[in-house]
């Protein structure tokens, strides 16, 4: 028997990696990699979505179109010989794994049923624009600030900046 994943180390001693899905058929490979004996990771939250005659509930993924896999990246071809496979991630064609302590953290929110959403990739330094609350449509940049978040404004031909304490959820990128 030639089983590639009999000469694999314990699950446990591989790293995780992300890999590109197709979109919305995150549950079902889940399941497939699952019988092809890996350990999958696919956090979910509930979204209410609102229909003209009624209200449902429906489990989504937390990262639209990826779940994570831990596999040893030299026996990659089970996984990418998989439909609705696109791609491991990485960085120039090479798989990069991801920190046990980034899933841990994921896993940990997942497992207390805090309410957790997707929610845009923002660095302190980005361009963002308030989508809520009375200073919406104003942009800026968004700063950190004593544990606190601030969108910096600016008059360029000052050359002069004030800041505004902000709610994090008000903004999005630009």
């Amino acid at each position: 028997m030639n089983d590639p994943l009999l000469a694999l180390p314990p699950l446990l001693a591989l790293p995780w990696y992300a890999l590109r899905v197709r979109t919305l058929g995150e549950p079902k490979l889940e399941r497939v990699l699952s019988d092809k004996g890996y350990e999958v990771f696919l956090p979910t939250y509930v979204n209410v979505r609102r229909y003209s005659d009624r209200i449902k509930k429906v489990h989504e993924a937390l990262f639209p179109g990826y779940l994570f896999c831990r596999l040893d990246a030299s026996h990659r071809l089970p996984i990418l010989t998989t439909p609705g496979v696109e791609a491991i991630m990485g960085m120039a064609g090479v798989p990069e794994p991801i920190a046990d302590e980034e899933i841990g953290a994921i896993r940990q929110v997942i497992d207390t049923g805090a309410q957790a959403i997707p929610w845009p990739y923002i660095h302190e330094g980005d361009r963002v624009r308030i989508e809520f609350g009375s200073l919406r449509g104003i942009e800026g940049l968004l700063t950190g600030f004593r544990g606190s978040e601030r969108l910096i404004l600016s008059i360029h031909l000052l050359q002069r900046s004030i800041a505004v304490e902000i709610d994090r959820a008000w903004v999005r990128p630009i």
